[in-house]
């Protein structure tokens, strides 16, 4: 069974019988004086029907309403690992950015399409936001964040159920932070769809640094281009730079293993050491060139975009994907496979990239070419 495909008529004993995620969030404490409804299980399944029952979601086209009530469904489905008890109060702090990097694993294992995916894990990854983001100083760069990767509009829809779906003596006050929400995003042009940049690069700069002018258009003073590649072991990056960037230099930090002895796993940091030493060399001379590894974190992504941009080269960031049923297939055609358990530890960190995170990105699966 499929997430996406669910519908409220779905009887929640068999999703319980079916999907172990679910059952851990089964006597998951919550606090209390946000959640007196109970557990998490009890505050998902109160979400989901408080979603089928608003009239937003009803008179959306059934796609967008199947992303919505899959994000309903998993939203807190990180929650049993974050939850802790600190000075006597029930928290689950960073459920949201580990939510949408479980579910995506669950939904990728599932076969669910790419995009619809990925809308997903936005909505879960950002679904607090509509809380707390009028008391943020930088409200108006956040709201624009979002829109990058997240519609703003499901996700307003996606809060308010969250909202509904609890008992707690605060819900009014969430509910209008809800609404100030969705007319912050329709008054700003990015509610139903990413807020619009004069070019990719000028998206790339605002986001870059604080206090920058939306609208100002960016001038492209890079020299070069620098492609760095992001996938799961197995995904095909190899075969898109034999396929699309033949003629390009390459450091490849399975090659530098291979030259060194290094083991595919443990510490890699001697190997990453060397790979940025020669990459320097090659940003000196302003020379174009693939790094091909995992790159699979934003965390691990943005260090290397910043020494990219610091030698003034245009950075593409290149992810790569494979289905369920091919990927491990791959990966063990390899010269060096990688064991299926560390591929299995990496998906802990598995987060595809943003548009936002380099001057362009491209997005491929199974060896095509996808928008996000």
């Amino acid at each position: 069974m499929n997430p996406l495909a669910l519908d409220p008529s779905v009887h929640w004993q068999t999703l319980d019988e079916q999907f172990e995620w679910i059952h851990a969030m089964k006597d998951c404490p919550q606090d209390p004086a946000f959640h007196a409804e109970g557990d998490v299980w009890t505050h998902v399944r109160m979400v989901c029907e408080a979603l089928a029952g608003l009239g937003k979601w009803q008179s959306l086209p059934e796609s967008e309403r199947r992303v919505l009530f899959a994000a309903a469904l998993l939203h807190d489905v990180a929650k049993p690992a974050c939850t802790r008890v600190e000075n006597g109060r029930i928290t689950s702090r960073g459920h949201s950015r580990r939510g949408a990097i479980q579910a995506r694993r669950i939904l990728w294992e599932r076969g669910a399409d790419f995009q619809s995916r990925e809308q997903v894990c936005a909505l879960i990854r950002y679904h607090q936001v509509p809380f707390y983001l009028m008391q943020r100083p930088d409200s108006l760069r956040m709201a624009f964040l979002i829109s990058q990767t997240a519609r703003c509009d499901l996700l307003a829809i996606l809060a308010e159920a969250d909202a509904l779906g609890r008992e707690c003596v605060d819900q009014a006050d969430l509910l209008a932070r809800i609404d100030w929400f969705r007319e912050f995003c329709g008054e700003h042009r990015c509610l139903e769809g990413p807020r619009k940049f004069a070019s990719a690069l000028s998206r790339f700069q605002y986001f870059r640094a604080e206090n920058r002018d939306a609208n100002y258009k960016a001038h492209d003073s890079s020299k070069y281009e620098v492609i760095l590649m992001s996938g799961l072991p197995g995904a095909g990056k190899d075969t898109w730079i034999r396929r699309n960037g033949r003629d390009l230099q390459q450091i490849s930090l399975d090659a530098i293993r291979e030259e060194t002895g290094a083991p595919p796993v443990g510490n890699q940091g001697p190997v990453v050491q060397l790979a940025r030493e020669r990459a320097r060399e090659l940003l000196r001379r302003c020379e174009s060139f693939a790094w091909n590894a995992t790159n699979l974190s934003q965390d691990t992504r943005s260090p290397l975009v910043d020494l990219f941009t610091a030698y003034q080269a245009r950075t593409k960031i290149v992810y790569v994907e494979a289905s369920n049923d091919r990927l491990f297939v791959q990966n063990r055609e390899r010269t060096t496979a990688i064991p299926a358990t560390a591929i299995e530890r990496m998906m802990e960190r598995w987060e595809v990239p943003e548009a936002l995170e380099a001057h362009g990105v491209e997005f491929w699966v199974n060896g095509e070419a996808r928008t996000r």
